[in-house]
């Protein structure tokens, strides 16, 4: 569905991230592993169309037998609307707007009402707090609430790829079993494809068919996710031993 083929990106005088080449198969959830610097969200960040400085290819194929099209150049709005969606780390809700605005803001680039209203039905069934919570402010959400709103509005652009950013940052231990519980049903239910950039290492590598671990903007190794799991060098580094 999307490969990345020779990605480098450069902030001013540094290069975040250093010929990274990966594919992202549809159906699948695909993860980076990696510590903070690693390069992990300037790769999310490039497909999402807000990196600029960027080379190398990343190419998108919507339907199988379809040529592939090149996202480099692209705006983050063509993106969207091109089947990729992201909730962006820190989960950047608007804090001013209700639950129930903050999520049809995600579907701006839609004009389909039923298929909106379905959506947004879906939605509220993954994350029942959100309905309960439709009319209140997002600022007064907890931080878990929160990040389940932001995954919510990246599910309402009817994406056939959704990004998710570092989702378990900052959680208690069962929000994050609740969150990653939702990243499988996302893919197994509603036939996602998930790229999902995670420091939690164990959890991220438990719901992955296919992880890459990077380094300081490389990737180092990469295989099923499960496999990973029992990899002497990731345990040490990523496992606690």
């Amino acid at each position: 569905m999307l490969e990345i083929r020779d990605l480098y990106v450069r902030y001013g005088g540094v290069q975040a991230v250093q010929g990274v080449s990966l594919s992202i198969p549809r159906g699948s959830i695909v993860t980076l592993v990696g510590a903070n610097g690693a390069g992990k969200s300037s790769i999310i960040r490039s497909i999402a169309g807000l990196n600029k400085n960027i080379s190398g290819e990343i190419l998108l194929t919507r339907r199988e037998g379809e040529e592939p099209r090149s996202l480099v150049g692209l705006k983050p709005e063509d993106m969207v609307r091109n089947g990729i969606s992201l909730s962006p780390e820190g989960r950047r809700i608007l804090p001013h707007l209700t639950v129930a605005e903050n999520l049809r803001l995600g579907a701006y680039a839609r004009s389909d009402e039923d298929g909106i209203a379905a959506d947004l039905e879906k939605v509220y069934t993954l994350f029942p707090r959100l309905r309960e919570r439709s009319w209140q402010k997002g600022g007064t959400l907890s931080g878990g609430e929160q990040q389940m709103l932001a995954v919510g509005r990246a599910l309402m652009a009817s994406p056939d790829l959704v990004m998710l950013d570092e989702p378990s940052l900052g959680l208690a231990p069962l929000l994050v079993r609740e969150i990653f519980r939702v990243i499988e049903r996302i893919n197994s239910e509603e036939g996602k494809t998930v790229l999902l950039v995670e420091q939690n290492a164990y959890a991220a590598l438990s719901v992955a068919h296919y992880a890459y671990i990077l380094e300081v903007g490389r990737v180092v190794l990469e295989g099923p996710g499960k496999e990973l799991l029992e990899n002497p060098g990731v345990k040490e580094a990523y496992l606690g031993g």
